[in-house]
């Protein structure tokens, strides 16, 4: 990524100035605190060492504990230019991590009877004429679309949409201008006979929910589930303003906007709101963690959906992975993992449960450029959940 002179000066200063505090915390605590340091102390010793490499900007991680407790952490930098710490505060763009919202309000009226997993999106749809002009629309169900079996293939990374978004990095999109770059094309598959991740789906997700409640979805999910749980630093991505936001860095290829930087005079470059129902969530490390357990400890919707949420086909998304209805469950060298994986220009998210230790973690890196992590993300979130598993079986 392109940093100048001063960038790196402020970086080295600032990462030197975190790792003295650090250790001063350590020795006011005493021997004992040195010998032992725990779960917090480990876990930041982790991602501060995450934090070194020069590609890597800033870290925040989310501990949501079996005990209620949640933690928030941070190492690195949130603005190397300006040499802006990174703070458990800082929120991130959750990039398709938001699919879990969309989802669960899905699931919700599900169990409310106001949608149908296996009825045709068509019936529930009736009278949007241009959904007719999608890839399968006929027959696509539901429950096809949140597994992504739908064969209604990706739009946001079509031609045309990059060349639209680079035009006017500002535009607003509707459903149909969002989908429009899909209508009349083949379908890979028909649907249920194959896999393909698509953004395209969620948003025929969130249409569908607001079809069914007669709101915005967005206006659902605070509803129902941010303002209930006190998910305060939890925000929607529907605009280039986002207060707290960290700096993201996408590299100089970056085909979205073309920039390295993603916020230019404390706005993005460009308006993320074209994701919606594919993703269309920014938060703090904390609070995602916490949403993330909710979810899969079965808390977002009725508990008797929770074996079809988690049944799915297999996906090409890591080790052992299924896609159920809207949550990736891996196979992890530290053990089984539920949640979700998510991108946005300047910003990689992983947020996933652990169901042997009976906790969640959410990992929020602010670069996504290609090639800036010696270590992926989820592998990352791999070695510090085997922290956790390690020290929660001490206690």
């Amino acid at each position: 990524m392109t940093k100048s002179g001063g960038g790196r000066s402020g970086l080295a200063h600032a990462r030197l100035a975190a790792a003295v505090a650090a250790s001063l915390a350590l020795v006011c605590a005493g021997p004992a605190a040195a010998q032992a340091p725990g779960l917090e102390a480990r876990l930041q010793a982790r991602i501060d060492s995450l934090a070194l490499p020069a590609s890597v900007p800033g870290i925040t991680l989310g501990v949501a504990l079996p005990d209620g407790r949640v933690i928030g952490l941070a190492a690195g930098m949130s603005d190397t230019a300006r040499g802006i710490p990174m703070t458990p505060a800082a929120k991130m763009l959750q990039g398709s991590v938001g699919k879990t919202y969309f989802g669960a309000v899905a699931l919700q009226l599900v169990g409310e009877g106001r949608l149908v997993l296996d009825a045709r999106v068509a019936d529930q749809l009736d009278g949007v004429a241009w959904f007719r002009r999608l890839p399968n629309a006929r027959s696509v169900t539901l429950r096809q679309l949140m597994t992504h079996t739908s064969g209604i293939v990706r739009y946001e990374t079509s031609p045309g949409f990059l060349a639209d978004l680079g035009a006017d990095p500002m535009r607003t999109f509707t459903p149909e201008q969002r989908l429009r770059y899909l209508f009349d094309l083949e379908p890979p598959f028909a649907p249920g006979e194959g896999w393909e991740y698509s953004d395209s789906n969620y948003i025929l997700v969130a249409m569908l929910v607001e079809r069914a409640t007669g709101r915005p979805a967005y206006d659902e999910i605070r509803r129902r589930y941010l303002d209930p749980l006190g998910l305060d630093d939890t925000v929607a991505s529907d605009r280039p303003d986002i207060p707290g936001l960290a700096q993201g860095y996408a590299g100089a290829g970056n085909p979205f906007g073309g920039s390295d930087e993603m916020l230019v005079g404390g706005r993005l470059a460009i308006n993320p709101q074209f994701e919606w129902g594919g993703g269309g969530f920014a938060s703090t490390a904390a609070d995602l963690a916490r949403w993330t357990r909710e979810v899969q400890e079965g808390r977002a919707f009725e508990a008797r959906l929770l074996d079809e949420f988690r049944a799915g086909p297999r996906a090409p998304l890591g080790p052992g992975a299924r896609y159920g209805l809207g949550v990736i469950l891996l196979e992890l060298s530290s053990g089984p993992a539920w949640g979700h994986s998510g991108f946005m220009p300047g910003y990689r998210t992983e947020a996933y449960y652990f169901p042997e230790g009976a906790f969640a973690l959410a990992l929020q890196v602010n670069t996504s450029a290609p090639g800036a992590l010696p270590t992926p993300p989820l592998r990352m979130l791999d070695g510090l959940a085997a922290i956790a598993l390690e020290e929660i079986g001490r206690r």
